[in-house]
Order: structure tokens, then sequence, then C-alpha cells
């Protein structure tokens, strides 16, 4: 599927907060530690069918940063070998960030799809409240380096998705829109995301999971047509794990499918077992 891991990032970033941007960033990390991992497939709809086309893998490891504790987050994503022949993939995601808050600290991006490329490789200076780097895409094909002021409260993708576990969501009415400020190639957005409430999600592999339902935002232009064409679900328990995203994207429309995850902090209670007779 074109995109695999890139537009599964956007999408798993619709799910990203429910709270005003200055409790974004005060937000303190209780719910994903080193050793987790999630596992997604990622599904293109042609002419009516579901194809499964990729997979993409979200991992925390324990990390440094400049003498201090760290997590290294990643997200990898691929087109399966046998769908190469139509549309090649090969993403990779990484960040490092402070363990307590989830501030990022730098985060590089390396998509290469068929013949196109893009690269972004961020340092975010909170000494001086600049983000600098180099950021090539279609549209910036011969690359820049750059240097901006930093939003306050301004995460990158891989950063946002992580956010989103430890937001108190029982603040959120139905229908509330909530804001978000994410950096895409070295922009800064002012996005939101609509809260939906709750609904029962199943997979393919006919798990069940009591969910939270998003709609966001998106920015026209980036893999989507703008509006609120997307749909986010994740567990409404104390991992907030996404379960769920559907999306219309430029030609066609894709989603995303948890698959399993290990190395979780706490159970997954959202899960919905049927008692054994």
């Amino acid at each position: 599927m074109k995109h695999t891991a890139r537009t599964l990032l956007a999408l798993l970033a619709a799910a990203a907060t429910a709270m005003p941007l200055r409790a974004q960033c005060d937000d303190i990390n209780v719910t994903t530690h080193p050793g987790e991992v999630a596992r997604y497939h990622a599904y293109y709809n042609w002419h009516f069918i579901w194809m499964n086309a990729g997979e993409v893998t979200f991992a925390n490891r324990a990390a440094t940063y400049r003498g201090r504790p760290a997590y290294r987050l990643s997200a990898i994503g691929s087109t399966y070998k046998s769908y190469d022949f139509f549309y090649r993939v090969r993403d990779t995601f990484e960040v490092v960030v402070d363990t307590l808050t989830l501030q990022p600290y730098h985060f590089s991006q390396r998509n290469y799809e068929s013949d196109r490329v893009t690269l972004n490789d961020y340092r975010f200076d909170y000494d001086t409240q600049m983000l600098t780097g180099y950021t090539q895409s279609e549209d910036l094909p011969e690359g820049k380096h750059f240097s901006m002021a930093l939003p306050q409260c301004s995460f990158d993708v891989l950063t946002m998705v992580y956010k989103a576990r430890n937001i108190d969501f029982a603040q959120c009415a139905v229908g509330d829109k909530i804001p978000i400020r994410m950096i895409i190639n070295a922009q800064s957005y002012d996005l939101y995301i609509r809260y939906l409430g709750r609904e029962t999600i199943k997979t393919r592999t006919g798990r069940r999971f009591d969910c939270l339902k998003f709609s966001p935002l998106l920015v026209d232009g980036t893999l989507f047509k703008g509006g609120e064409d997307m749909t986010v679900w994740v567990t409404n328990d104390r991992n907030r794990v996404p379960i769920l995203v559907e999306a219309k994207v430029l030609i066609g429309s894709v989603k995303a499918m948890f698959v399993d995850a290990t190395g979780l902090k706490y159970p997954m209670t959202a899960e919905i077992v049927k008692p054994k007779k």
C-alpha cells in the first residue's frame, strides 16, 4: 500500500490528545515503557476490495540522550514482498523522548516509496525554543536545512501517537473539538480532533474491544483531502492502544487494524472476552 507507515502514523496521530495544548505539555507519562511492541496490518481499498498490503510495528526501547534516561520510539512499516511489484514501501520513523513528559528531543523520518523519498530530521531545543534540522520531500526534492521558532507544545507525528495514552479522556464530552499542534515537513499546523464517544470494535481475527472514538481535522494535501474524513478507535483502558483507523486518502481508502501487542505496562482490560461455557 502506498505510504504504509506514513499513512498509519498520520492516522494514529489523530488519536494523540484530548486536552487543551497546555495540558499536553504537562501530561506525565504513566502508560508506556521500554519493551512494548504493537503491530498493525495496513489495508488499501481497491475496486471495493480491501487488500492487506503491508505491516507497521511500533516499539519503545530504553535509550539515553545527553547522558540522561530517555525512550527511543520507533515505527517501521513496509509493503509485503508480494506487493512490492506494485508499489514498494520501506518507511522508518524514530524519535528520542523524555521518559516523564515524552517531550521529543530528536526526530528522524526516512520514507522510501517507489521512486519517492521523504527525509526529515528535527532537533528540539527547549533552552532556545528553536527547531532545527533538515527536510526533503516530493515538494522539495533538493532538500533544505532549516531553523524556526519552536511553537509551544509542538510534537512530531510519532511522539503525538504516544502522547494519546496519557490523556484523561473522561474530561471530554461527545462532540468536543480539542486543539493539537503538530510539526509536519518542517511546518507547524494547528489542528483538532472531535471526540465521538465509545464504541465496540471487532478485529479481523474476531477479538472485540471497548474503544474511544475520534475524528480529526486533516491537513489538505498531506496524503488526505482535508476535513474530518477519518475515524480512530483506541482502547478504553489504561493503555489507550489504537485498535482501528479508517480514512479516505487522495486516491481510495485506507484502514489500519490492530494485530497484537506485547510488553504492555498494564493488562488490556478493554478486550471483551466471552465467558467460557
